[in-house]
């Protein structure tokens, strides 16, 4: 009998180990799976730690929190009075009200022009198409604090410093190029024949995008409003940037607000209302994303990556 030896021959060495591999499936899963669960508590903790050292730290004193500031709160003295205080006296529920203003028109405001330009770009071949959307995602690459300044002074040219409709064009400028870019790879995933099915059932293209390739659509402008209201909702500098004049207390949102009840904090030692105030501005983004993370997930793996 003659001995094939594995150094002469490499695909018998790979062939044996594919064998060994699915021979013994459990051997290879029960070495890896402990170290995989290990990584992702720890990275859990990482994560979740934080939160909860925040929400505990709001329902304290000020004498609590300095004194333990990694403890947990009495149990019998929970600072319920800190979230009162900071809506009315921080006067977080007109910053609430300008954040939830701002924030909703620019998601509806987003989804919707992204939606049909994403259409026209993934549907239509005409001259100049492929230049119009590389022209739109080299917004993502302009970095808003490069352009900061001269929107600054076009805003003040304008009129719009200081008002809600300027920081708003501002957010819908900034966040169309990525919202564009999602929805394009999205709407070149839909099949054709459906867009075509319906045009020769006699629907405009207006009604044909309208009532067929945007219910199609959904998961990926699921996508983008989740996105553009994280975006928004937390941002600082251009708020800071256009909202900081006289007479813009009563437009400011609510990291604007945070940032200034952190401000007197740091005089008056008031801590609690910082960190009340903190809980407040994370809980929406926090339910939303519990909402609505089957549609994000879906929404990114299927159309993002098809450009």
């Amino acid at each position: 009998m003659v001995h094939i030896s594995e150094r002469h021959y490499p695909e018998n060495r790979i062939e044996n180990r594919y064998v060994m591999a699915h021979r013994y499936p459990g051997q290879r899963i029960a070495i890896t799976r402990p170290i995989i669960f290990l990584g992702l508590v720890t990275y859990a903790l990482i994560v979740v730690y934080p939160m909860f050292w925040v929400l505990c730290t709001s329902l304290k004193s000020n004498k609590d929190i300095f004194l333990d500031p990694f403890g947990l709160p009495s149990m019998g003295d929970l600072q319920w009075s800190n979230y009162a205080q900071v809506w009315t006296a921080g006067s977080f529920g007109n910053y609430f009200f300008n954040s939830v203003i701002i924030t909703s028109l620019t998601v509806l405001a987003v989804v919707l022009l992204s939606a049909m330009v994403a259409h026209l770009l993934s549907r239509f071949v005409f001259w100049g198409c492929r230049a119009l959307l590389f022209y739109f995602l080299a917004g993502l690459m302009v970095p808003i604090h490069l352009s900061i300044v001269p929107l600054f002074f076009e805003m003040r040219a304008l009129g719009l410093l200081n008002s809600r409709l300027g920081l708003w064009l501002a957010y819908v400028a900034f966040s169309l190029p990525f919202a564009i870019f999602i929805l394009t790879g999205f709407f070149r995933s839909l099949p054709v024949s459906l867009h075509e099915s319906a045009r020769v059932d006699g629907a405009g293209e207006f009604r044909a995008f309208w009532h067929v390739m945007m219910p199609l659509a959904r998961p990926g402008m699921v996508t983008v409003a989740i996105f553009t209201f994280l975006g928004t909702w937390n941002e600082f500098f251009m708020a800071f940037m256009f909202l900081s004049g006289e007479g813009s207390q009563r437009l400011r949102t609510l990291p604007l607000g945070l940032a200034n009840i952190t401000m007197v904090s740091q005089y008056s030692s008031d801590w609690s209302l910082a960190f009340a105030g903190l809980v407040v501005v994370v809980l929406p983004t926090l339910g939303m994303y519990l909402l609505l993370q089957k549609q994000l997930s879906q929404g990114v793996t299927v159309g993002a990556v098809k450009i």
